[in-house]
C-alpha cells in the first residue's frame, strides 16, 4: 500500500514476480503506471500537462483531458457507487480497511482507484474523451494516418509479442488473434484494441483501417458481479463490419 504519490513507485518496484519473465501473459496496470511516472519524471511536469502538449493540441483535440472540469460533469457518463468492485478485489487484504474508499456515485471523476489516489491522471487510466476524438487518438497508430508516430513503430502494434503464450498480445495492445477476443470473427487477427473496464473499447483494424469505437457505462446502477459485455463487443464489430461493406458495394 503506497503511502502518497512519491511512494507509488518504490511499492510497484517491491511487488514479487508471479511468473518467470517471457512464459506467461499476466495483465497488469503496473508497467504503465510506471511509465506514467517515468515521463513526469524525464518531463519534469504532469502527465496531463505532458498529455496536452505533446498530444491534445497538435491533433486539436479539445475535449479529451484528464479531471475534466465540473462544469462538463452532465456530458460524462456515470460509473457506479463508490469503488465497490476494487473494494470487493482487495477483501482480505490491508487496504480493504484503508478509510478513504470513495462511497459516492463515481460520476465526473476517474473510476479506477489506483489512477484517482494518483490524482486522476496516470498512465493506464483517468482519460476522458468522446467517441469522435478518441477516433482521432486510434489513428495514430496506423501508418498511413499518423501524426506522431514513425511507420516502424506503428508495425509493433500488430506485432504478435507473446507468440505461444495463452494470449496474443502486441506492443501494449491484445491482438484479435487471441482466442475468444472481443473482437470477434469479423476482424483480422492483426487487428488490435484494448478494453476499458467501465465499457468501452477501441479496436483497430490495420488492414482496411477501420477503427470501431464502443463507449458504454456497463458499471453504472448495477449490482456486483457486472455483466460482461464482451459478447456485444463482437456483436457490434460484426454488425459495423457488415454495414461498411454493403456501403462499399452501394459506392462501387
Amino acid at each position: 500500500e503506497a503511502e502518497d504519490r512519491a511512494h507509488a513507485l518504490r511499492v510497484i518496484a517491491e511487488q514479487p514476480l508471479e511468473s518467470v519473465p517471457g512464459t506467461r501473459v499476466l495483465y497488469s496496470d503496473l508497467g504503465f503506471i510506471t511509465l506514467g511516472l517515468l515521463i513526469e519524471k524525464l518531463a519534469g511536469t504532469t502527465l496531463a500537462v505532458v498529455a496536452r502538449r505533446e498530444i491534445f493540441e497538435p491533433l486539436e483535440l479539445r475535449r479529451t483531458f484528464f479531471n475534466p472540469e465540473m462544469a462538463l460533469k452532465t456530458e460524462v457518463a456515470a460509473c457506479e457507487m463508490g469503488n465497490a468492485f476494487e473494494r470487493e478485489m482487495c477483501r482480505g487484504m490491508k487496504i480493504s480497511d484503508w478509510a478513504d474508499w470513495r462511497e459516492h456515485l463515481i460520476w465526473g471523476e476517474v473510476h479506477d482507484g489506483n489512477a484517482h489516489f494518483l490524482g486522476g491522471a496516470a498512465g493506464h487510466a483517468g482519460l476522458f474523451s468522446t467517441a469522435r476524438e478518441t477516433l482521432r487518438l486510434a489513428e495514430q497508430f496506423m501508418p498511413r494516418s499518423t501524426r506522431l508516430l514513425a511507420p516502424e513503430t506503428c508495425a509493433l502494434f500488430r506485432t504478435d509479442m507473446t507468440e505461444g503464450l495463452e494470449e496474443a498480445r502486441s506492443l501494449a495492445w491484445q491482438l484479435a488473434a487471441t482466442l475468444d477476443s472481443s473482437a470477434g470473427p469479423a476482424l483480422p487477427p492483426d487487428s488490435f484494441g484494448h478494453l476499458g473496464f467501465t465499457g468501452t473499447s477501441c479496436w483497430i483494424d490495420p488492414v482496411h483501417e477501420r477503427t470501431f469505437i464502443l463507449l458504454t457505462n456497463r458499471t453504472h446502477a448495477r449490482s456486483l458481479p457486472f455483466v460482461n459485455i464482451n459478447s456485444v463487443r463482437r456483436t457490434f464489430h460484426t454488425l459495423a463490419v457488415a454495414a461498411l461493406e454493403a456501403n462499399d458495394k452501394v459506392q462501387r
